[in-house]
């Protein structure tokens, strides 16, 4: 099998082409190397510009995951970039959810989700999200990070064991991801500002991993996991009733299945 082609071109002007209908003002950025597209991102919003932008790097010295976990990220083996959208919805609530159910269908129907921002393939982490936002002079702004491991890594270190693209779609690039993903994703943003995550509940639910499965949290709660909420919580069946956990500080995992309750 012929391995995927490192020097495939990004698709910069391509995605530019299909974005600009729906964001006149959009720009697009590839950079070799940043500390972190989320941080440069956010600098940026802060500094009051305020224009759609999707930046892209090869390789973040930085970069950044949900609760300050380190993310890797090396030219090919790799797919980082953030999206930086203003935005101004009734409900922010499952917005980190949107944009997973967004990529997991943009990606290959065997992609599951992980509440409240993973993307896994065989309980393995294939992808994650860090969704961060800026308000600023009464303007508020989004920034979106996404990591994808497109081929296999070394899984010393890790919480949990990660899975590749490349598993899935033996001959997909970095490039190739980026473009297959990104117009849809911007499009699904646009349709969240106005209907919010409850519209998407039902899609959510044919890939998510935890609902059925008996899990326990990061805050030591413990139980049976029952889907979500119309909102993007994480319904919790416990000893004590049911729970709805909305924080994205807590951490879920499924427990073994030789686990008793």
């Amino acid at each position: 099998m012929t391995p995927p082609d490192l020097h495939t071109p990004w698709p910069a002007e391509a995605i530019w082409e299909q974005v600009f209908p729906l964001l006149p003002d959009f720009t697009v950025e590839i950079l070799p190397e940043i500390d972190s597209t989320n941080s440069e991102l956010m600098r940026r919003a802060r500094a009051g510009q305020h224009e759609p932008t999707l930046l892209v790097a090869e390789r973040q010295s930085a970069g950044r995951g949900r609760m300050g976990r380190v993310w890797q990220s090396q030219a090919g083996d790799s797919l980082t970039f953030s999206l930086s959208l203003p935005m101004s919805p009734q409900d922010w609530s499952g917005l980190s959810l949107a944009v997973g159910l967004s990529l997991a269908e943009s990606l290959h129907a065997e992609v599951g989700l992980k509440w409240p921002n993973d993307l896994w393939f065989q309980s393995r982490k294939l992808g994650g999200i860090l969704v961060e936002a800026a308000s600023m002079g009464g303007r508020s702004q989004v920034v979106i990070g996404v990591g994808l491991n497109i081929r296999p890594r070394p899984a010393e270190g890790l919480s949990t064991a990660p899975a590749a693209l490349t598993e899935l779609l033996p001959q997909l690039t970095a490039p190739a991801c980026l473009s297959q993903v990104v117009p849809p994703l911007i499009r699904a943003m646009l349709d969240f500002e106005h209907t919010g995550f409850a519209p998407l509940l039902s899609r959510f639910e044919v890939r998510d991993v935890l609902k059925g499965q008996r899990v326990h949290t990061s805050d030591g709660q413990q139980g049976l996991c029952l889907g979500l909420t119309p909102g993007g919580a994480l319904r919790l069946q416990t000893d004590l009733g049911v729970q709805e956990i909305h924080s994205a500080e807590v951490s879920v995992r499924p427990l073994p299945k030789d686990t008793s309750s």
